[in-house]
């Protein structure tokens, strides 16, 4: 990897780190736990994570709409996705599988953003004023799911200007072949740099020395 951050400038997003999908118990951890122990997903997040706020890099927490009762029932056209949330209540509000897992809490000085009800975290957001609003001119994607939600907020961050960086042993999906498409064939049209944690964390030390 020869890609290099500023960290005044660099952020890094982590999309949906529910305990749904990240604990064990969690509703979609099942679908996930296979994939996600292969690439090692939640010590790579730990890792991803913890080296951002070890060299300055700003935090971004993008979530997911958490399910409430009502959700979708009168819309014209949700999607394929939506219509899953709404039959297996995931992410429900008020609900352990809609908090963030233990290990991914908001700090002070971490951003926030709006919930997004499709999958960019862009879309009808604040996501991209909070990253204008503190400068924010690269984006490292990293949580859930690589071929959804990472995809879709990285695609978008790309046309808004954006440079993208996947972290490919930083997400995960339900199946392999979703993880093949996210990385090796749609990934190359939209990121700018796809890594590893390992290449990731190593440039953010260079950054901090």
């Amino acid at each position: 990897m020869t890609e290099t951050y500023d960290v005044r400038r660099t952020a890094v997003l982590l999309v949906d780190p529910y305990n749904d999908f990240l604990s064990e118990g969690g509703l979609a951890w099942p679908r996930l736990e296979a994939v996600a122990g292969e690439v090692g997903l939640l010590d790579h997040l730990r890792t991803v994570v913890a080296c951002a706020r070890a060299s300055g890099v700003q935090l971004v927490f993008v979530p997911h709409r958490r399910w409430e009762s009502g959700d979708y029932d009168t819309w014209d056209h949700p999607s394929p996705t939506q219509r899953k949330i709404q039959q297996r209540h995931t992410f429900a509000r008020g609900t352990w599988g809609g908090e963030f897992h233990p290990d991914f809490q908001p700090r002070p000085g971490d951003i926030v953003a709006h919930e997004h009800w499709g999958q960019s975290g862009f879309a009808n957001t604040d996501l991209d004023l909070q990253l204008k609003q503190h400068g924010i001119t690269h984006v490292v994607l990293i949580g859930l799911l690589a071929n959804t939600c990472i995809e879709s907020t990285g695609r978008y961050a790309m046309e808004l200007g954006y440079h993208v960086t996947l972290v490919r042993d930083a997400t995960a999906a339900f199946l392999p072949e979703e993880m093949h498409a996210a990385h090796e064939l749609n990934g190359p049209t939209f990121a700018h740099t796809i890594t590893t944690t390992d290449e990731l964390a190593d440039a953010l030390k260079e950054v901090q020395s």
